[in-house]
């Protein structure tokens, strides 16, 4: 007895939309339902074989291969001239999106498999990063093994094509419509077999050593900034190409200067009489140098002085940033009984003009408590 047709089914045109479709199924469905018609044979079978045509036509694959080659698709050898195979198509898919990682790695026909890409971090001062340096540093990782060249085979033997899925790695298997594509269970998609493995590293092709690499760090990198060394990585499995290494830069507080991308801060502490008579103060720049810095009268704490082309290298170019010195006035402590003197004469001396922002803040003090004094 042949099927009927899955639109004729569920009453619905060919170019019937997916909401259509379930609108149909639902409205079809509650009238035959097994919950509402107990022991109603014919009532079953009509639903199973609404839900049969509802899983098929809801299925976007399932749709299109029912439409070019009817019931015979879902069926073992169907679609008329052989099985189409989709298999290739799907990887194509799949790779595209998700690239390898569905796969653990990329992986050649032959089982031979890239290295994991490693990840170091590497604390450098804030003077490297202004004249860059070349740092060496220690890492532990994975190499191809010396003893059998990363074959994982013993020397003097080889390893042989897998028997079950021909050397690919992967095996198929016809389900209906479809053919499916599995990692090969015999050689775990390596695609070949070794029957006399390396003792050096028990058929894995590599071992752990430790490595010591040479970094080259430009001037004016910043923290956070990364260093890629290509091939520097894991090494691949059974002859692979090795993964990449990144190095990830921090940069150490430092005790002097504070960093603001290309542009580089100083506090410097100032005497009270250098500030009220002004002068020259040195300060020091990261170069080492000292640089002279001239001191107006009446300099006051925050007061902010630009040395231009003093501050940080930027990264792949010649400019380089400015230092600014921001002064703060130093209350004088532990006076003598001199100095306690000449202080107290030095205030009995003063006037508004001598703290103008003092006589400033006060008089308008004076004035606010006077205004809520008169509309008391």
């Amino acid at each position: 007895m042949s099927k009927r047709d899955y639109y004729e089914i569920l009453g619905v045109s060919k170019t019937a939309s997916d909401a259509e479709l379930k609108s149909a199924f639902r409205k079809l469905a509650m009238g035959c339902h097994p919950d509402r018609h107990p022991g109603d044979t014919a009532a079953e079978a009509k639903f199973k074989e609404l839900n049969e045509a509802y899983q098929v036509l809801s299925d976007g694959q399932k749709r299109g291969a029912y439409d070019r080659y009817g019931h015979q698709a879902f069926e073992n050898g169907g679609g008329g001239g052989g099985n189409p195979d989709f298999s290739d198509f799907m990887s194509d898919i799949f790779d595209s999106f998700f690239g390898d990682a569905r796969r653990g790695g990329p992986r050649s026909a032959n089982g031979r498999e890239r290295g994991a890409d490693l990840r170091y971090n590497l604390e450098i001062g804030l003077e490297d990063a202004f004249a860059g340096k070349n740092a060496s540093i220690r890492v532990p990782t994975s190499i191809a093994c010396e003893v059998c060249s990363g074959t994982g085979a013993k020397p003097g033997s080889k390893s042989r094509q897998c028997p079950t899925c021909g050397g690919h790695g992967k095996v198929r298997a016809n389900q209906g419509f479809f053919s499916v594509e599995r990692t090969c269970p015999t050689c775990s998609g390596r695609g070949e077999i070794i029957d006399d493995p390396c003792k050096n590293c028990q058929g894995a092709g590599r071992v752990t050593r430790e490595r010591t690499l040479s970094v080259n760090i430009p001037a004016g990198v910043e923290d956070g900034t990364r260093i890629r060394l290509a091939g520097e990585g894991e090494a691949g499995l059974r002859g692979g190409p090795a993964g990449d290494l990144y190095i990830f830069l921090s940069i150490r507080p430092h005790a002097i200067f504070q960093r603001d991308g290309a542009d580089l801060f100083c506090r410097v502490p100032l005497g009270l009489t250098s500030a009220a008579l002004g002068g020259e103060i040195e300060v020091p720049t990261l170069t080492g140098e000292q640089a002279r810095v001239k001191i107006p009268e009446g300099t006051q704490t925050g007061k902010q002085f630009r040395l231009k082309g003093k501050g940080m290298s930027v990264l792949r170019s010649r400019e380089v940033g400015d230092l600014y010195i921001q002064v703060v006035v130093e209350t004088p402590q532990k006076l003598t009984p001199r100095q306690r003197e000449l202080l107290q004469e030095f205030e009995r001396e003063s006037s508004g003009a001598t703290h103008p922002e003092a006589a400033g803040f006060f008089g308008r003090v004076k004035d606010f408590l006077g205004g809520i004094g008169g509309s008391a």
